[in-house]
């Protein structure tokens, strides 16, 4: 299956951004940062790393459903995936 590269330009865009979030965090950490302020922005890079699975998982999902093309889609396989970002 070949995901929607519209919607995949805006996940990879959003984890450039958690990316440069995520090398912040490193940087507090590396300069002994506030621990209120680590904690925040930790937070803020595992949200949006989320988000980017959900939003992969859900583009995938409208696609396997309305894709008849490679037959029904494997809900088993849609579910453990988006279990497993829970």
């Amino acid at each position: 299956m070949e995901l929607d590269k519209d919607e995949m330009k805006k996940v990879s865009n959003r984890l450039k951004r958690a990316q440069g979030q995520l090398a912040a965090v490193v940087r507090m950490v590396d300069e002994g940062g506030d621990c209120a302020d680590l904690v925040m922005q930790l937070s803020a890079v595992s949200k949006a790393l989320d988000r980017a699975g959900f939003a992969i998982i859900a583009s995938g999902m409208k696609q396997c459903l309305t894709d008849d093309e490679n037959g029904p889609a494997d809900v088993q396989k849609l579910e453990k995936l988006f279990l497993s970002l829970t």
